[in-house]
């Protein structure tokens, strides 16, 4: 479960977490931060360009998985291998915390369906997140959210839904003690989000998507509050505490 570090010719010993990524450039971006200032390492592997996940967990302290510019209905086999290998998490109970398809992938996993909004909108930019009594009873959380999605997902039996949006409802749930799902990204870095936009540009002319400029608008008021939840979550995903 520990990855064997040096410093200053000490030997340090750091618990990993397994985050799965979708494109070469991908990057952990504010969870990864944060986990290794918690004492965490990482494991990045990248399905897509053929690393293979691992059997077991016996040797990670938890797993996350990543958005993408895939659906979790796609037919790539890289799709249906990480849909089904979060039955290890699950069967050995280790924390798990799927970000946008990462969620999708798990409540796809869990019997859920993901599909586009009936009237074709989506979630680009800034949007409302309201926590349910079970979310509120679980900690504060922010009142604006960023999205860069055009699917969402139903929630599986058994879940609990945590938080809900105008748009589309579900947006963050728990399964069990250890297994969490977010539909929205707190984990983009100003540089990162900058990409996205320009990168993500064709799809502000989507139904209900914002412009670029007010992706980076929205950042300015919001984006502290999400930075500041995203600690205090990480922290109850995995058990360790991650303070700002």
């Amino acid at each position: 479960m520990f990855q064997t570090e040096w410093m200053d010719g000490n030997k340090i010993e750091r618990p990993k977490i397994l985050a799965v990524l979708h494109q070469e450039r991908s990057s952990t971006g504010r969870v990864g931060q944060l986990l290794l200032e918690a004492g965490f390492s990482l494991d990045i592997r990248r399905p897509p360009l053929g690393d293979v996940l691992p059997e077991t967990l016996e040797d990670h302290a938890g797993a996350v998985i990543f958005g993408g510019p895939m659906s979790a209905n796609d037919p790539e086999e890289f799709v249906k291998q990480e849909t089904d290998w979060l039955s290890v998490p699950l069967a050995e109970n280790k924390p798990f915390l799927g970000i946008c398809l990462g969620a999708q992938m798990l409540a796809n996993h869990l019997g859920g369906s993901v599909a586009p909004h009936p009237d074709g909108l989506v979630e680009i930019g800034w949007y409302p997140l309201e926590p349910t009594a079970a979310g509120k009873a679980l900690m504060d959380w922010p009142s604006m959210v960023y999205h860069f999605h055009r699917e969402g997902f139903d929630l599986p039996k058994s879940a609990t839904l945590l938080a809900t949006g105008n748009t589309y409802a579900n947006q963050a749930f728990r399964y069990g003690k250890n297994a969490w799902g977010v539909q929205f990204h707190a984990e983009l870095t100003r540089a990162m989000m900058q990409r996205w936009v320009v990168r993500g540009s064709e799809r502000f002319s989507l139904c209900g998507a914002q412009q670029g400029r007010d992706h980076l608008e929205g950042r300015m008021i919001h984006d502290a509050i999400l930075k500041a939840w995203l600690h205090r979550f990480l922290g109850i995903v995995f058990g360790a505490p991650v303070t700002a």
